[in-house]
């Protein structure tokens, strides 16, 4: 068995202000730190850290140095990614002293995915490899008819929700993983409850976890729920905080663990996370996770 991410790469400019900037405000910024980011490399790198081998599909542009050397630190087998000679994919994130964050995201190359480059990639993959997903690039409705052909075990995170959505054939995905705000734009319900069972009929053959922020998260199969709290720390950056809790999450189920361990172990990776600066560099080894965990 295989695991395949086919997501973004995103060089993250990550600025510091007191507060997040309004309509026709000018702000200093105390500083400014680039790092290596995207919601799909983030969640490889959650992954290889928890222990799962990870292949990353995707495209990097002229840019994209800090991008795979991130990869070969954290141990993402990088044989799936190309580099095109234009800008690649980058953010603009503004953290305020609260630790919250607004983010600029401009596609580049993780929006020149083609026919010919899908097929290529999941040529090496088969019945029961892992693909994960997110919304950072195009060809989505693609990758998930053409892996479901292949009975490739499809995980999505439907994250930034937008109408590229609509294209694509979501019966098709065994695991969800989505927040409160994704939930409401799929189901058109703000309760969690109300989101879980809507999504349970909505896609009767797949299972869900909700992430409630502050609130904890809720594993959900159509029958039964089962919850995590978080674990409070005091937080610096929340960027990679959904990227670690779904890469751990994944990556426990993979080993076999239990539901509930899962959660408990997305959850403490995730507090990890956000309480130090950055997408990538946040994200904890696996053993610093359970060495936390063992003193709880």
């Amino acid at each position: 068995m295989k695991v395949l991410n086919y997501g973004s790469l995103n060089v993250d400019y990550v600025y510091s202000v007191d507060h997040i900037i309004v309509g026709g405000e000018t702000q200093h910024s105390s500083k400014l730190e680039v790092f290596s980011g995207g919601k799909g490399l983030n969640q490889s790198i959650a992954l290889a850290k928890a222990g799962v081998p990870v292949y990353h599909a995707g495209i990097v542009g002229t840019d994209g140095d800090i991008l795979l050397d991130a990869c070969k630190e954290a141990g993402v087998n990088t044989k799936y990614i190309r580099r095109l000679p234009v800008k690649g994919g980058h953010t603009m994130i503004q953290v305020d002293k609260n630790a919250q964050n607004c983010i600029i995201l401009y596609g580049g190359t993780n929006q020149m995915q083609t026919k010919e480059f899908v097929d290529e990639v999941l040529a090496d993959f088969g019945e029961g490899d892992y693909l994960i997903l997110q919304n950072e690039i195009n060809m989505l409705d693609y990758i998930i008819d053409q892996a479901y052909e292949k009975k490739m075990k499809i995980v999505m995170n439907p994250s930034p929700f937008d109408e590229k959505l609509n294209s694509c054939d979501l019966g098709k995905v065994y695991l969800f993983l989505l927040n409160e705000i994704e939930g409401e734009q799929i189901t058109g319900y703000k309760d969690k409850d109300s989101i879980l069972d809507a999504m349970a009929e909505k896609f009767p053959d797949a299972c869900f976890v909700l992430t409630l922020g502050s609130d904890g998260a809720i594993y959900y199969d159509g029958k039964e729920k089962v919850f995590q709290d978080i674990f409070k720390v005091k937080a610096v950056d929340t960027t990679a905080a959904g990227d670690t809790f779904t890469g751990y999450f994944i990556a426990a189920t993979i080993e076999g663990r239990s539901i509930q361990e899962a959660l408990r172990m997305a959850a403490k990776a995730s507090s990890i996370a956000v309480s130090r600066p950055g997408a990538t560099p946040s994200i904890p080894e696996a053993e610093e996770v359970k060495k936390e965990l063992e003193i709880l």
